[in-house]
């Protein structure tokens, strides 16, 4: 009798178990699932606890392939989306006006091929050569050049404050720092600000301008192309009648200006599109620019260390002036 007691004893046990293995997969088995899967099930199965860490790779990487470690400092320009991250003027900035992109790409592949085959190898060799305090000295000179223009365009944008410093700067650098060769200004703490007359333009309501690409001049827009012929008057280099020393001058802040980008080269070269990179990076740059966010925030004593590289106003990302390039003298017995 016993035995006849237990074989349905076993029978039931039998049963209950070979049910239970057909069951669905409830709470623990799920628990099991997580600690034994492979690293790819294991992140497919991440995203799923939380659907707005899920989305946040979406919208921080550009489309196609994976970003390289450059497009990721410029993940808020290929995503028009606002980016906390950013100062107002720039974390909701629109897209790119480029009507003109199949033309623009065409001078930026020429701008490309004189770089590489004229303007970099000088720049390199101006580095290799020139020493350090040298090259300094250089910079200061024409960054001090500048200083004038800053005053003008400062007084008509209303900004009296930054007009005064500008034209501090230019006495203190003239005087002291003999001829502006040493940034004397800087070490007693006088803000230095740049502003040109397409900024101007900007600040008067200008503010959407299509995208234009120039030979040799590289990128800007119709109303800072405007803004070009604007500065042209306030230039001391072009009125040198002398032609050989202005054209010497010229071509040796052509080389200061090209030194001062090669900090940027292996961002250009690491884009999986170098005109879209090169193009938004400095329409946003400008915008932020032509906001005056930067100057707000250092005069509030703000940090920058956590923008990106192509919006601190501190790291030089210029462009080329207008009388930096080697012409004919403009303005014939005004020297």
């Amino acid at each position: 009798m016993k035995t006849l007691h237990l074989a349905p004893l076993l029978l039931s046990s039998a049963l209950l178990a070979a049910c239970a293995s057909n069951k669905p997969a409830d709470t623990a088995p799920q628990v099991a699932s997580t600690v034994i899967a492979p690293p790819a099930t294991a992140a497919e199965a991440a995203p799923a606890a939380d659907p707005a860490q899920a989305a946040a790779p979406a919208t921080q990487a550009p489309e196609g392939a994976p970003p390289t470690a450059a497009e990721q400092d410029f993940s808020a320009i290929y995503n028009p989306v606002a980016d906390p991250t950013l100062p107002p003027p720039a974390e909701g900035a629109p897209p790119s006006y480029d009507p003109w992109e199949k033309w623009n790409r065409k001078v930026h592949a020429f701008n490309n091929v004189v770089d590489r085959g004229v303007a970099k190898p000088l720049a390199t060799a101006y580095v290799k050569v020139v020493p350090r305090p040298v090259r300094n000295g250089v910079h200061n000179f024409f960054d001090n050049l500048g200083q004038p223009l800053t005053v003008v365009n400062s007084l008509l944008q209303g900004k009296p404050g930054e007009a005064w410093d500008a034209f501090g700067r230019f006495l203190i650098n003239t005087t002291a720092g003999v001829g502006g060769v040493f940034d004397v200004a800087t070490r007693d703490q006088v803000p230095n600000t740049s502003e040109d007359f397409g900024q101007t333009l900007g600040v008067w309501g200008w503010r959407q301008s299509r995208y234009v690409e120039l030979p040799l001049f590289g990128p800007r827009t119709v109303r800072d192309t405007f803004g070009l012929v604007g500065d042209a008057p306030f230039s001391p280099v072009q009125r040198i009648e002398n032609d050989k020393v202005r054209i010497f001058t010229q071509g040796l802040q052509l080389v200061d200006v090209r030194t001062q980008l090669m900090a940027i080269d292996s961002m250009r070269e690491g884009a999986l599109d170098e005109y879209a990179l090169f193009r938004d990076g400095w329409l946003q740059r400008r915008n932020y620019q032509i906001s005056d966010e930067g100057e707000r925030n250092r005069r509030k004593g703000k940090a920058s260390d956590d923008l990106p590289a192509y919006l601190r106003d501190e790291d030089d990302n210029p462009t080329v002036p207008m009388d930096a390039m080697p012409t004919p003298n403009m303005f014939p017995g005004g020297g």
